[in-house]
């Protein structure tokens, strides 16, 4: 999604980044702002760290920050998807509205104010069971009535112009055009 800027584009296993980083924030742009100064540390470059997680209305936002460990101590992205569904049996469509939501932080020394953060949603609802193969996590019952498809359903490009992440990556171009 950032094959258009002149940055050179480079993961933490290409640096030999091997560092932990706790997610203790209470929000999404707390996590990714601990994780991209952390990394930005670690590195020594211009980092782009990323929180993301499902938030449903009828749960009270869960799972919330939590998304990736909701629920008990071992559960996989099957378990915690099963545990949502579990919780939410009794209700009808119209009580399992939810989001996907994704903050990116862009940390260095040449960013305004050294970090810059935004934000993107992607709004759907929670179906009664998992449909399709691509993507993880809640992919499989996060449905996008726009597409009549779930997430899981999607191809990769098709994920990349309507999502959550893609959005908040579409939220940084201007500071990372400024930086060029």
């Amino acid at each position: 999604m950032l094959s258009d800027m002149p940055f050179k584009l480079v993961g933490l296993d290409d640096l030999g980044i091997t560092l932990e980083v706790n997610e203790t924030g209470a929000t999404f742009e707390e996590n990714a702002v601990i994780k991209a100064r952390a990394y930005a540390r670690e590195s020594g470059e211009l980092t782009i760290a990323d929180d993301s997680g499902l938030e449903i209305d009828s749960l009270n936002g869960e799972p919330g920050v939590l998304s990736a460990r909701y629920g008990r101590e071992g559960l996989d992205d099957e378990g915690r998807v099963q545990l949502v569904l579990d919780k939410m049996k009794h209700l009808p469509g119209w009580e399992r509205t939810a989001r996907f939501v994704a903050v990116l932080a862009l940390v260095g020394d040449a960013v305004p104010g050294g970090v810059v953060t935004s934000k993107g949603v992607m709004e759907g609802a929670i179906i009664h069971e998992p449909i399709g193969e691509n993507g993880f996590g809640y992919d499989p019952v996060f449905w996008l009535a726009s597409h009549a498809k779930t997430t899981a359903q999607l191809t990769g490009e098709e994920k990349d112009e309507i999502s959550h992440r893609g959005t908040a990556l579409r939220g940084l171009t201007d500071t990372l055009g400024s930086l060029i």
